[in-house]
């Protein structure tokens, strides 16, 4: 079944693009056609983690009614495809979020799965965004402003009947001053999808312009994220097994001494 599933957060800074991103790049790995839109307008980053900041035709042009949809897709190595939004500043005062809702089927001709990285916060950008969801992923931290700007978000939602397909919980240490994933889900009353742990990996797929997922892929954040994809599209998938060995581990680390 196609569906559009937007990542929101209600606050910025949560990890909201980099689950995005790999968690199309999770679905994609199953073999699922997955399409990443970058609807954060004014602060675009899809394009910048995925090595295309610059692209002649982005989404900008598809809202402004300069091109079709199709024109604006581009395929990464992998064979997951991206929507790109214009990093000019120039292009700011033209933005068009409200336009978003109009190109659903456009978006759902292009891909089964179409993954959505909406802006940060709860302003204009955001809400028109979300009106364009068969379903909202929310992302946050196991921490107490992040979870009442969720709670906000999970609001705005319910206004514009969008259900909740769940959250993930970024950046977990397990250390005594977070929020445990019950309090969580008591707080915000949406299942728990998954909690990725903070992880030195994260930031070298960064620098290597990529997911994590492709760059990691048996790493814990990347195995977490294949385990929402595949309870999201119904795979089965068994992170233990997907596990890099021991001694593979040993010697990977070895090598950088």
């Amino acid at each position: 079944m196609k569906k559009i599933i937007v990542i929101t957060s209600g606050k910025g800074g949560v990890g909201k693009t980099t689950t995005a991103i790999n968690l199309g790049a999770a679905l994609n790995s199953f073999g699922k056609d997955v399409l990443i839109i970058d609807a954060n307008l004014t602060t675009p980053n899809v394009g910048i983690h995925l090595n295309s900041p610059e692209v002649p035709v982005s989404l900008n042009h598809v809202l402004e009614k300069k091109a079709y949809p199709f024109e604006a897709v581009y395929e990464h190595k992998s064979g997951l495809k991206i929507m790109p939004a214009s990093l000019s500043v120039k292009e700011l005062k033209k933005i068009r979020p409200e336009r978003m809702k109009d190109f659903k089927k456009d978006f759902l001709d292009i891909s089964e799965y179409v993954i959505i990285d909406s802006a940060a916060g709860l302003g204009l950008e955001a809400t028109e965004v979300i009106k364009t969801a068969d379903e909202l992923i929310l992302v946050t931290n196991p921490e107490m402003p992040a979870i009442t700007d969720a709670l906000k978000a999970i609001k705005v939602a319910e206004q514009h009947k969008k259900s909740i397909a769940g959250v993930i919980i970024t950046r977990v240490r397990k250390n005594r001053s977070e929020l445990q994933p019950d309090v969580v889900k008591e707080m915000l009353e949406a299942p728990i999808l998954g909690m990725i742990p903070e992880d030195i990996v994260m930031q070298e797929a960064l620098r290597l312009k990529d997911a994590v997922v492709h760059t990691h892929p048996k790493s814990k954040p990347a195995r977490a994220y294949k385990e929402i994809a595949a309870r999201l599209s119904g795979v089965e998938y068994d992170s233990d097994k997907d596990k890099e060995k021991f001694f593979k581990r040993f010697f990977n680390a070895f090598k950088k001494y």
